[in-house]
Order: structure tokens, then sequence, then C-alpha cells
């Protein structure tokens, strides 16, 4: 695990910031509500199998600028039209059972490691701030930044005010070090994806974690640290890779999601051992 300075009688303070997910989650925020957002009546089946194919896509694919583009069009989409306030009661009502058993605990260690040493700790997502606030009180951060959606008349209109994504990451660990006099010499910050290397190139301390090739292959190249979190345990239960092409087309497309899950995974792994060779 990083070496995690412990703060001194230093007044200028230290933050760590942390990307969301495949960073501290095993899935996308974004999508992880699919199921209770069917239940409360705000999908259709069909577009449930969607939301489950673009886990999937999620899962598989590196996060490169294109995917992630897909992923925010596939949602702002989904959403267009839904009532934010019933978006937020859902994800409230349903957080623990959807969020728990997908964290990392080595991220959870880790985010209390950085809390003991006195550090503020900061989640940064391009998911909506519908989920990633409330995934943030769960984690016991102390500041959550994520992507905004317009809202009309109670409703989602389909356009983002605000899209924490790439180069707007790194400009919000500025304002935020302005704001609270971080150091960022001395601060931290954890992604798995490539398209965070602003964030990451804006502190002094920056690790990977479970990173795509392109992240890794920098992070090699830059001295990183490198963290490789194994899957969370409930994931590990879910049903076999084998399962993905049948339940991708099943009716629910629930299954996708968490065969994908373990599929991605076990991939990984393959990757890691052989990386490792």
């Amino acid at each position: 695990m990083y070496d995690v300075e412990v703060s001194q009688a230093d007044p200028t303070r230290i933050a760590a910031f942390f990307d969301l997910d495949k960073t501290v989650i095993a899935r996308s925020s974004a999508l992880a509500f699919t199921r209770p957002f069917y239940d409360g009546g705000l999908l259709s089946r069909r577009t449930m199998l969607r939301s489950a194919i673009a886990q999937l896509q999620f899962l598989l694919a590196a996060a490169d600028a294109d995917n992630v583009d897909r992923l925010r069009k596939h949602v702002t989409d989904m959403s267009t039209g839904w009532n934010a306030v019933q978006v937020r009661t859902i994800v409230a009502e349903t957080l623990a059972e959807v969020v728990r058993p997908v964290v990392f605990p080595e991220a959870l260690e880790l985010i209390e490691q950085h809390k003991e040493s006195g550090h503020d700790v900061v989640l940064i997502s391009a998911s909506g701030i519908e989920m990633v606030e409330p995934i943030g009180e769960l984690l016991g951060v102390d500041i959550v930044r994520a992507s905004v959606m317009r809202v009309v008349d109670g409703h989602y209109s389909g356009d983002l005010d605000f899209y924490c994504y790439g180069d707007e990451k790194a400009t919000v660990v500025d304002e935020l070090a302005a704001e609270h006099g971080y150091d960022l010499s001395r601060c931290y910050a954890y992604s798995d994806s490539v398209t965070d290397l602003p964030m990451l190139d804006a502190v002094g301390r920056p690790a990977v974690v479970n990173p795509d090739k392109a992240l890794r292959k920098h992070a090699v190249e830059s001295g990183w640290e490198i963290l490789d979190f194994a899957t969370p345990a409930a994931a590990a239960r879910r049903p076999s890779p084998t399962l993905v092409g049948r339940t991708a087309l099943c009716a629910t497309g629930i299954g996708a999601i968490t065969a994908a899950a373990v599929y991605y995974h076990r991939l990984q792994a393959r990757h890691l051992r052989v990386h490792a060779a």
C-alpha cells in the first residue's frame, strides 16, 4: 500500500484525490443503480438491457475518451425526462445494497489511512452528483465533485451543466487547493484511467489503481506506484464468466453486469500474471 505521509504541525494541508469507478468501486457508478431505477418505474426492460450491455462494455474496455463519451451519452439520453427528486430518493434508499458489495476493500483501507493521517479525502468522478455524493457520504470522504446534469422544471433535460472529466478534474483539483490551502506537491491522487492523467499530473504523489494498459505504461515510465486491487468478495461469488454471452441477452439484463465484472477481473488478473512474468 502507498506510504502515506503523516501530517505534522505544518499548517499546509494535504489531500488525497480519488477517482470513483474502477478505482474505489468495481463498476460504473452511473449504471450501478440500473435495477433500482427499473424497479422505480424509470426504466423499461429494453433500456435496462441496454444499460447492462453498457456496463459490460465499460468493464471490459479501457476508459479512453471514446468509450467514456459513449457512456456519458447513454446515461444522459437514458435519464432525460426523469424526475430529479425521485432519482435521489431511489439512490438513497438502495445505496448500501447497491454500492457496498462492489467497493474495493483496499480502497476503503487507503481512504481510512489518509483520514487517520489528517488528510482530506476528495472523491472526483465523471458520474452524476446524484450518485457520487451519496457514495461519498457512505465512504466517509470529506469533499465530492462530480458531473452535474441540468434540471428544468424538476426533470433532467439531457444536458450537462458541468462535466467532471479529463482536464476539468485537474481544474477541480486546482480550485480545491486554492480554497482549502492544499500543497499539491504533497498531495495524492488515485485513478485507473489514462483519461485522468491531468488530475494525476496535478499532484506530487500520483498512484494508479488497476490501471488500463496506457496508464500502466505511463506509470511504469514515470515511476509511479501501481496498486492492484482484488475483486470485491461479493463480486467473486457471482456467476461464471461463461455466462456472459447468455446473460447479455437475458430479459432483465442485470446478469450481464455481474458476469461481466467477474470476466473483466479474471482477464485483468491473467494480464497481471503475464506482465509480472
